[in-house]
């Protein structure tokens, strides 16, 4: 089964939970300043702990008998930021090749996707690409995600419609499967001030190979509820083709997490009911936890999943 298979079939497909806040917290990692996670897998610790966090998720799918899906740490690992590291362009095909060992060795239903980040700040919006500009600047990590044999793209946190429909672009000429995720705001907005249906329209009508669904990610399920309940996102085309969160468990916003401290972080039992209200109003597959979450976060959310 490919990966828009896997998601036109299952009516949940559980996706992993936080990577990079566990990673530093609990393994005490420094990421690279230019590429971030993606230098992860030249070190030791770095595999190891990448392996350790996948191993959690993928026997939480395991139990409970779904789907699972887990992308590269590779959000920072784009043309711009690889020239001025010490690392090549190899770095993307050696990310995609180590979660794909993993995949190979988990015994489940398993998908290996590759994250793709905006250029930008992903939560003010600040230098992200025009469409044109987008198009040029993710083809070239586009072409080598598909060389390497990604099994679908994510395009995570995008914050703005231009940027976000010229990746889509280079995205839809590549032929793989892929998911746009936006930056989400209470007021139905991405960060740009475009509404999430909106979004999904114009890209849509844009790409001759559409994304497979949207999501959000980085945002709590308090905030998406009242994003997608708004009247401008209340209508077929998002209850239709929205179809995922990777959820913080803080409902602080944006502008507040980014300067606090410390991890903002709530019980797993509250954090799994917030995720399930959404399934009151749309039609959420794709479950996945972001800041905040560990395997306690993503069990309860499955075990409660399981049982509707």
């Amino acid at each position: 089964m490919n990966f828009r298979d896997c998601i036109k079939n299952n009516p949940i497909v559980l996706m992993e939970g936080a990577l990079g806040e566990r990673l530093k917290r609990e393994y005490g990692i420094v990421f690279d300043e230019h590429v971030a996670m993606a230098s992860l897998v030249y070190n030791e610790k770095g595999r190891n702990a990448l392996q350790e966090l996948w191993s959690e998720y993928i026997e939480i799918a395991r139990k409970y008998s779904f789907p699972f899906i887990a992308t590269t740490p590779t959000r920072r690992a784009n043309k711009e930021r690889i020239s001025v590291s010490e690392y090549s362009e190899k770095i993307i095909a050696d990310n995609v090749q180590f979660l794909k060992d993993v995949q190979k060795n988990c015994k489940i239903e398993m998908y290996a996707g590759a994250l793709i980040g905006c250029k930008g700040d992903a939560y003010t919006g600040k230098d992200t690409l025009t469409e044109y500009e987008a198009y040029d600047f993710h083809s070239w990590t586009i072409k080598h995600f598909s060389e390497a044999g990604t099994d679908f793209l994510y395009a995570g946190i995008m914050p703005c419609l231009p940027e976000a429909a010229g990746l889509a672009m280079a995205a839809s000429d590549s032929k793989l499967p892929y998911i746009i995720s936006f930056t989400v705001q209470a007021d139905g907005h991405l960060i740009d001030g475009t509404s999430i249906a909106d979004a999904i329209y114009y890209i849509d009508k844009i790409t001759e190979n559409n994304p497979v669904c949207y999501m959000a990610n980085c945002v709590h399920p308090d905030i998406l509820y009242q994003a997608l309940t708004k009247p401008c996102n209340d209508v077929p085309l998002v209850k239709k083709r929205f179809c995922g969160i990777q959820a913080n468990t803080s409902p602080l916003s944006y502008a507040e997490l980014d300067d606090s401290k410390d991890l903002k972080c709530s019980a797993p039992e509250d954090f799994a009911d917030a995720m399930l209200r959404l399934t009151e109003i749309g039609n959420i597959q794709i479950w996945g936890g972001c800041c905040g979450t560990d395997n306690s976060h993503m069990e309860c959310l499955a075990e409660k999943l399981k049982s509707i």
